[in-house]
């Protein structure tokens, strides 16, 4: 496979590895599940069960994991044909998912900015407007 194709499959593939670490890590209707495993994360007696349940709260964490079934499922590797090939896919593939929650969470500060920007100033508009 050439290079091409294969950068193309990392920022492919990338996607649903981010997007699965993101859901789970971080949006609301996996939040009973994230609340219960920060609380086995701080609390639980062993040192095993306290890592396990913080994966699933860091994102980060959690994209070493996906990365690695997406990586399973699909036989993705980089640069190499042997098993040096899958090594640097793996490195790629969480980097590149990091990469991509990264900018969607830089996206989602920019939005709430401007959204409460404009709340604010509609507030003042509305308040000169009854004075």
């Amino acid at each position: 496979m050439d290079e091409l194709t294969q950068v193309v499959r990392l920022l492919i593939l990338a996607v649903p590895v981010a997007w699965v670490a993101w859901t789970l890590t971080h949006e609301e209707i996996f939040r009973e599940l994230r609340d219960y495993c920060a609380e086995c994360s701080r609390s639980c007696p062993q040192l095993v069960q306290r890592k396990f349940f913080y994966l699933f709260t860091c994102e980060y964490c959690f994209s070493h994991w996906t990365a690695l079934a997406f990586q399973f499922l699909f036989q993705f590797q980089m640069v190499f044909d042997d098993w040096r090939g899958y090594l640097v896919a793996y490195a790629a593939l969480v980097w590149t998912a990091n990469v991509y929650m990264n900018l969607f969470l830089r996206i989602r500060v920019d939005i709430r900015k401007e959204r409460a920007i404009a709340d604010h100033t509609q507030r003042k508009v509305e308040g000169k407007q009854a004075a």
